[in-house]
């Protein structure tokens, strides 16, 4: 399943991010109309690569998907965008510490076992919590949440009618089995 960037859109649209406005005409860079930047590239391509650890295998288009809703989410919300640059260099912290390189510089298997050997997965995701409670919050939650509140994430976890997804009535006679 191909993400867009109108999925982007719904899920920042669900994440109740201030304003959208402009969000589908900016550049892939990280500055923003009013010449601030929301999160710099080296953290954005960690983002994208704890996305492209955690998402299904059925996914595509992951890096536009992710940097169009990390870019909106964290440009309405200075203080998230600190929270998620504190959590990509904790998760880079850790990486360099027993690989010697950045997270988003190791294999896609190696994402995954970095993320599973400090127990991300296991742990509640607390704000101002340990290392890896924040990890989890501001950075895997996050992408999970974007993906999830998309139409296209949605249909694969079987829900019809996602947050910010029209369905109008149809939906709610039909149940999840109605071919598309």
């Amino acid at each position: 399943m191909k993400l867009s960037r109108r999925d982007a859109l719904a899920a920042l649209a669900a994440a109740g991010t201030g304003s959208l406005a402009g969000c589908a005409a900016l550049d892939s860079d990280t500055d923003s109309p009013d010449g601030t930047e929301a999160i710099g590239g080296d953290e954005l391509e960690t983002v994208i690569a704890v996305a492209t650890a955690v998402y299904p295998s059925a996914v595509d288009g992951v890096d536009e998907f992710v940097e169009r809703y990390v870019d909106g989410r964290t440009r309405s919300d200075p203080d998230h965008a600190s929270a998620v640059t504190e959590a990509v260099e904790t998760l880079d912290g850790y990486t360099e510490t027993f690989h010697d390189d950045r997270y988003a510089n190791l294999s896609a298997e190696t994402r995954r076992e970095v993320l599973d050997y400090m127990s991300v997965d296991t742990v509640d995701p607390v704000p101002d919590g340990t290392d890896a409670e924040r990890v989890r919050r501001y950075l895997v939650n996050e992408v999970l949440y974007a993906l999830y509140a998309s139409p296209t994430g949605a249909s694969l976890a079987g829900l019809e009618n996602p947050p910010g997804h029209p369905g109008g009535i149809e939906s709610y006679r039909e149940g999840p089995e109605r071919e598309q």
